[in-house]
């Protein structure tokens, strides 16, 4: 079995290797499990159908036609029946075991998640998290197997079974009414399972089961190791976590291989360092290796000339390289491992505001926000919700198609929301070559969880397992502990329901998430912050010489003083823009607004039949009522039909995208002003299934009208705290890391597209300075707009501006358009603007013309069967201009007839039946 042995360090090391998690292993045996040859069956045999491994039940029973699609019409309800039964996965016999192993393991990468394992008829063990790893030996259950082909058995129960059981023991611990916030399933705060499996309001509530991720059995020698984990962390000399480090320094390269099995004494530890196309740039011995009977660890210094920085998207370039670790003895391999990994530094600075920022003008308090290689930048994107219930469907071509349009709408940062599933590995991968940073979560939200012994223990190994999983990934931005812990449920639900026991339930909470969830993180990488909550008023202190180095602020407020980050949400849509309601912060991680999937994904899983006005289906589907955006009363219910129900879907796009607009302008003015305002990611990126939700993509990636050109590097955008202020201003906003300078422009006209006589200072020179803002014009309306209509205006600004994008030396021009209109939209004497769309079939664009009057919300939409996105859309023409829109097609399913079906409307077209 040592064949497979290179027989020269040099071979080892200039070869590519397996990575950490992947198998097969140097003299490992090692039989993956996936693929066919598996049964899935009901408990009491009345089901009995084929199985893939990894799979769900949900997904072989659609397969095997016992039911139907579980995303269609009401089957998030009809199929409850599948989650209150138990699943029994059986594998074929297995071929090709070895008889002479000196040992032989079950490793289980993913079970979800109450299991009985048995192997060739014995019982082997018991889980009950889905996010750990778990290794078995069974070699002794092998070697008194009869079986020449012994069978892998895992039974699954019913997770909601479980879990109200395990509520309902005898003297077992409860919370008040109103801390833990219910979904669909009850109890889902006692198992280590996705939590949106139990429901959420933007998804349905399956509570699927099953081996979602591989299955091996791996047989090994006497003196043989397999590597089922390890960490690579690469951060700066003297650098600890959540702090600047100090950018002058070398980069240090600290490698940790997990196993089982046995590994011979006197090893050594080495490593190569490979440029993106495999040349060797360097190789040598780690040092300060230390070695147990679970693991190897060593370092060693990189100095900083020998590797270009890893940037992320619009800030510079995306340089990866390979980094292959091997143990050796006398010239001979016993493990290896491949880690892709980029050099940089990002941290969150939640530190106190210096004085030189006080200086500036930048309020008192704390700083929140992040730094890349020792610079502000900011923060432009989105949150990730799981974008399917059955994990199992998502691959690297459906990530990769969501990330291309992540970098298509300008965002540079994901939030990977938590009481999801943690990103497998390809995600990280992807996000590390589109160069999108990945806020991560612990899969922890929205409710108080035990804190005995077991429970916690539990946590510990699922946190350090997917801590080292993923450390090595440059996109990697940051670890928080949970969602939404401290703010909402800890000083507001658990302050109102229980006052008198919040200093108790606060050691609850720091039990978990600091006493057991930071030295997972801190124990095994230097190279990556950590805070306990999103959303939080950030530490008190930070003491790296103390056990535990974070000392939570809470409401440890000073007046005058801003800390940490925020959110918001107001579903009284009548104020929805009043600007002096949004929270003022360092930064905003999550606002939003629902709306309605467009009838093309409608289509996909509701009946023709219930599209229509307070169609039973689609109100079911909506797991978040009531929602302003779904309000009819602004419609004539009397006419039924689909030009109307297709009418109400619009609305609440364009709601939607007006006030994510709205906010992303204000929060993006907010780097100029005291509170140095430096990220914002709305909520959320994509949909999980066809309903109403936040989302911004729908199921099959089709975006809707959350206008991406917001998040342009420079923006002009007015600014008026609500709709009685008689102040009307406009800012200019750059996040570009020099100065930026050029013109505005900016005329009233009415809605016909004549321009009006108001006064507006037609061209004014702007100079923005770095991730700042400039205020560009201020009038008082009531004395502008005298003698006007304010119903029959509507304010066009124009910037356009010279400057260059980060660690980039070329000049680039930037222009950006936006409008304003002094009264609501409901109340605006719109024209039809005679739009007309044309396709270049040689320049592969649309163009856009409006031609008896002003577009606002100038969409184009396109038929079934393609997903494609347009370079622009939801913009604003004025009379007689034209605009050339390009486009990507993503999938397409038309032959390219699609573009015969492209329709052009604006808000005009939904004021009309």
């Amino acid at each position: 079995m040592h064949a497979n042995r290179r027989n020269t360090a040099r071979a080892v090391l200039s070869t590519a290797l397996i990575a950490s998690q992947a198998v097969p292993g140097f003299a490992n045996h090692v039989i993956d499990l996936s693929g066919d040859g598996w049964t899935l069956s009901s408990t009491n045999s009345s089901i009995s159908v084929p199985a893939k491994l990894p799979g769900q039940a949900h997904l072989d029973l659609y397969a095997a036609q016992v039911i139907g699609d579980p995303y269609y019409g009401l089957n998030d309800f009809n199929l409850r029946w599948i989650a209150w039964s138990n699943w029994t996965y059986t594998s074929d016999p297995i071929q090709g075991l070895q008889g002479n192993a000196s040992s032989t393991w079950l490793r289980f990468d993913g079970l979800d998640t109450f299991t009985s394992i048995s192997f060739c008829n014995e019982h082997v063990a018991a889980t009950n998290n889905q996010f750990r790893q778990y290794w078995f030996d069974v070699s002794d259950i092998l070697q008194a197997c009869t079986d020449q082909h012994p069978v892998l058995s895992i039974e699954f129960g019913s997770a909601p079974n479980i879990i109200n059981a395990i509520a309902t023991k005898p003297d077992q611990r409860t919370w008040p009414d109103g801390i833990q916030i219910p979904f669909e399933f009850d109890n889902r705060q006692w198992v280590r399972k996705e939590g949106s499996d139990f429901g959420w309001d933007w998804g349905p509530a399956f509570a699927p089961a099953g081996p979602w991720k591989p299955v091996y059995v791996v047989q090994l020698e006497q003196q043989d190791v397999h590597v089922r984990n390890s960490v690579v962390d690469i951060y700066r000399k003297g650098q600890l976590n959540n702090l600047p480090p100090d950018q002058t320094q070398p980069w240090v390269l600290n490698a940790s291989m997990d196993f089982f099995g046995t590994l011979p004494e006197g090893v050594s530890f080495v490593y190569t360092l490979l440029d993106a196309e495999r040349n060797e740039l360097a190789q040598g011995e780690l040092e300060n290796v230390n070695t147990t009977n679970v693991s190897i660890t060593g370092s060693t210094i990189i100095p900083s000339d020998m590797v270009e920085l890893w940037w992320p998207v619009g800030l510079g370039k995306q340089s990866l390289y390979h980094i292959i670790v091997d143990v050796l003895k006398e010239s001979v391999s016993f493990a290896s491992i491949e880690k892709r990994v980029g050099f940089r530094t990002i941290i969150v600075n939640s530190g106190p505001i210096r004085t030189d920022q006080l200086a500036r003008g930048i309020a008192p308090g704390d700083n929140w926000h992040f730094e890349v290689n020792g610079h502000e930048f900011y923060a432009k994107g989105s949150n990730f919700i799981p974008p399917d219930t059955f994990w199992t469907r998502v691959d690297k071509d459906r990530i990769s198609q969501l990330f291309d349009s992540v970098v298509d709408g300008r965002q540079n940062m994901l939030r990977v929301w938590s009481t999801g599933a943690y990103s497998p590995d390809f995600m990280y991968d992807l996000a590390d070559e589109y160069g999108i940073l990945l806020w991560s979560e612990f899969e922890f939200g929205d409710a108080m969880y035990p804190v005995d012994p077991d429970f916690l223990n539990n946590v510990r190994e699922e946190a350090v397992y997917q801590v080292r999983r993923v450390n090595h990934h440059p996109s990697l931005a940051f670890w928080a502990g949970g969602n939404e812990m401290e703010n909402l449920i800890l000083f507001n639900y658990v302050a109102k329901s229980a006052p008198n026991k919040l200093d108790f339930y606060i050691g609850e909470y720091e039990a978990l998430f600091l006493n057991v969830l930071t030295p997972a993180v801190f124990e095994n990488s230097k190279s990556i912050s950590y805070q306990p909550s999103s959303t939080s008023n950030g530490y008190l202190k930070l003491d790296h010489s103390r056990a535990v180095p974070i000392v939570p602020r809470y409401m440890n407020l000073t007046e005058g003083s801003i800390y940490g980050e925020t959110d918001y949400y107001n579903y009284d849509s009548t104020q929805s823009f009043n600007v002096s309601g949004y929270p003022v912060g360092r930064f905003s991680n999550e606002f939003g607004f629902h709306s309605m999937p467009s009838i093309q994904s409608w289509r996909q899983a509701v009946h023709p039949n219930d599209l229509h006005f307070n169609s039973s289906v689609i109100m079911l589907r909506d797991h978040h009522p009531p929602s302003g955006s779904l309000n009819t009363s602004n419609f004539d219910k009397a006419a039924i039909g689909q030009a109307n129900f297709t009418s109400w879907i619009y609305a609440t796009q364009i709601f939607q995208a007006d006030f994510y607009k709205s906010q992303i302008q204000h929060y993006r003015r907010g780097s100029g002003m005291p509170e140095r305002q430096l990220g914002c990611l709305y909520w959320q990126l994509e949909d999980q299934w066809q309903a109403p939700t936040w989302a911004g993509i729908e199921y099959d990636g089709r975006w809707k009208y959350t206008a991406k050109d917001i998040y342009k590097n420079v923006i002009i955008a007015p600014h008026q705290n609500d709709s009685t202020d008689d102040q009307l201003e406009v800012y200019v906003t750059s996040d570009l890391w020099s100065s930026t300078t050029g013109r505005v422009n900016m005329t009233w006209y009415d809605w016909s597209g004549i321009p009006q006589n108001i006064p507006t200072a037609t061209s004014i020179d702007v100079t923005v300075d770095p991730l700042n803002t400039s205020r560009v014009y201020q009038t008082s309306l009531d004395s502008s707009l005298s003698g006007h209509d304010r119903n029959n205006l509507v304010l066009i600004m124009d910037v356009t501006t010279e400057g260059k994008l980060p660690n980039d030396e070329t000049a680039q021009t930037f222009n950006h358009r936006n409008w304003y209109h002094p009264t609501p939209l409901k109340d605006a004497r719109l024209v039809d603007p005679g739009l007309k769309v044309t396709h270049n079939d040689e320049t592969k664009k649309f163009t856009v013309e409006a031609t008896t009057g002003v577009a606002v919300w100038t969409w184009l939409d396109y038929p079934e069967g393609v997903v494609a996105t347009f370079d622009d859309n939801a913009f604003v023409l004025r009379k007689g201009e034209t605009r050339e829109v390009g486009y990507r097609v993503k999938k397409d399913t038309t032959s390219g007839n699609w573009i015969e079906g492209v329709k052009v409307g604006s808000l005009w077209d939904n004021t009309t039946p």
